[in-house]
């Protein structure tokens, strides 16, 4: 592609003043100009995401709209009567998407369903499968900083699409331009003629209901009322989170008031992350002074969660996404066998960046722990396959270690909401037990190991970075190394090329889909995985360390980034 080309064709062709405004401001700007338009905005099975501003590698109108009708086109190839629904967040230009999404939907004549105001990614999974409809799109950029927005497209099971359809639909938008051959009527016809609906509270409800369904001890927040701090970090979860809080008996919830309302500029933390320290400040100094027994925290789209405790001294504790899901792992299992609730053999799902701890608290009750590639919809995928076989009751909880967790089948991507009603509950259920979160985190790390797990974010800015973070693993590949920190690898795997190689050379097969992942497993179960982000142009890297003491082990975590980054030239 052109930039310079393609950039005069947009100036001569974008209609609205506002945007040809914001192209004449880069006229001058080269590498901007190249930055935005040297390819398309890329499209997979998470959709498409990227910067808000106006070119073919940006998230714009335009872009939205071409995405849509390539959706439409391929819908409308494998149904008659095809449907969508649309969810959004508090992100700059979101509700515009999202309308704009159902317009060109029901201009080619694809029922579009819309929620009628912000509502979580859990409840635009759900609504797809309870209006059984032929796909979803929900317009966020997750947890990205302000800048950004996205638009991420479902399959009728409620899971983010599959390749082979992603590529189906990728497909379909590449033989459209831009500019033409983008179907569209008003928002408003549409609402008049029945061909876009918006959502009814009654479907709401229904996911709340499904939710609370999800409760292990219901009687546990009654019996033992916690005080909440929680914060929706200016995003979707203010509505939904406070209401199932209230739902399951919780009513000491105090809102942390700069993040309350929704705020696309997310003003108090430029990364609006629950993972990220700064995200989790002023919830913190709130906790300093109204001392709850938890602090809560969902990011934009309410997917994702974090959480903070109480230690002895008074001070607060955040927990990483793999404590929280070790915690809720542990926890329902606890009450599954306290109340005989517990299937037959019951199933776990986690990703494989995600902590082993889980495996051993899960192996210890009998329960089967299954271990996917870093995507939730591949532990919808085991859900599905449950289903099918019709042994969805097999299904205790999936887990990633990036604050994502979900109990339950009534959806297929993670919800903070769940999360934020399950963590606040096992509080609740420890204080009738006379014990803290704190206290029942570390007799498990007494119990089965200090495990320590760190990840570390490489950026690969600008035209040629996703390049040079290909060239990484593509390098590793060329030259394994023998050890790392000075530890043997033991065993190496490389999910692209589906093998597993050990200390002895021999050779055995990973039943994985191909993904580029590489995983190495070290001497003192230790381990590191590299894989490149498949949402935003970054390397990542998982160290896990299982040290004798927690010191030693945050210790030998560094150890290992450090060598890693050395080894990988990052």
């Amino acid at each position: 592609m052109d930039a310079n080309h393609e950039y005069q064709r947009w100036l001569s062709l974008v209609k609205e003043q506002d945007l040809i405004d914001d192209l004449e401001k880069i006229k001058d700007d080269e590498q901007e100009i190249l930055d935005r338009f040297h390819q398309p905005l890329s499209f997979g099975t998470a959709g498409m995401r990227g910067v808000l501003a106006m070119g073919t590698n940006r998230m714009n109108r335009y872009t939205v709209g071409r995405a849509t009708q390539g959706l439409s086109d391929y819908l409308n190839e494998i149904t008659d009567e095809g449907s969508v629904a649309i969810a959004y967040d508090s992100r700059h230009q979101s509700k515009e998407f999202a309308e704009e999404t159902a317009a060109i939907l029901a201009a080619n004549g694809i029922k579009a369903y819309l929620y009628d105001r912000l509502m979580p990614v859990p409840m635009g999974s759900f609504a797809i499968r309870e209006l059984k409809c032929s796909a979803g799109v929900v317009i966020t950029a997750s947890h990205n900083p302000s800048v950004y927005n996205g638009y991420k497209v479902y399959g009728p099971d409620g899971c983010q699409m599959t390749d082979d359809a992603a590529n189906a639909v990728l497909e379909k938008i590449e033989s459209h331009d831009y500019f033409s051959g983008v179907n569209s009527i008003s928002f408003e016809e549409g609402l008049n003629n029945g061909s876009i609906e918006y959502i009814s509270d009654e479907v709401i409800n229904r996911y709340y209901d499904n939710v609370l369904q999800q409760r292990q001890s219901p009687e546990a927040p009654s019996a033992s009322p916690i005080r909440i701090v929680y914060t929706p970090l200016n995003g979707a979860g203010n509505e939904p989170v406070r209401k199932v809080l209230q739902m399951a008996g919780h009513n000491d919830v105090i809102v942390v008031h700069e993040q309350e309302f929704p705020d696309g500029d997310f003003p108090t933390c430029p990364y609006p992350n629950p993972e990220m320290a700064e995200a989790k400040q002023l919830g913190l100094k709130l906790c300093a002074e109204v001392h709850p027994d938890i602090f809560i925290a969902t990011d934009p789209d309410s997917d994702r969660v974090g959480a903070a405790f109480p230690e002895a001294d008074g001070t607060y504790r955040a927990i990483t996404g793999n404590e929280a899901g070790v915690l809720m792992l542990d926890y329902i299992i606890r009450s599954r066998l306290e109340h005989g609730t517990m299937p037959d053999r019951p199933v776990a799902v986690r990703s494989i960046v995600s902590s082993a701890l889980a495996d051993e608290i899960a192996k210890a009750a009998g329960v089967e722990m299954r271990v996917v590639l870093t995507g939730f919809k591949y532990i919808g995928e085991q859900i599905l396959h449950l289903e099918q076989a019709g042994e969805e009751s097999r299904f205790l909880f999936g887990f990633e270690e990036s604050c994502g967790y979900l109990s339950g089948t009534y959806a297929r991507d993670k919800d903070g909401v769940f999360a934020s009603m399950l963590l606040a509950e096992l509080t609740s259920y420890y204080k009738s037990k006379g014990l803290t979160v704190v206290e029942v985190l570390d007799g498990l790390y007494e119990k089965y190991g200090y495990y320590r797990h760190a990840v570390a974010n490489i950026a690969f800015p600008g035209p040629e970075g996703g390049d040079k973070m290909r060239s990484v693993t593509a390098n590793l590949r060329q030259t394994p190394p023998a050890e790392i920190a000075g530890l043997k690898v033991l065993e190496r795997e490389d999910i692209m090329t589906h093998q597993k190689v050990d200390v002895n050379g021999d050779v055995s097969v990973i039943d994985l889909p191909k993904s580029d992942v590489l995983i190495y497993s070290l001497e003192k179960g230790a381990k590191v995985i590299v894989r490149p982000s498949g949402t935003e142009p970054k390397m990542k890297l998982y160290i896990t360390a299982k040290e004798g003491t927690e010191a030693e082990s945050d210790a030998l975590c560094k150890e290992l980034e450090k060598s890693t980054r050395s080894i990988a030239g990052l």
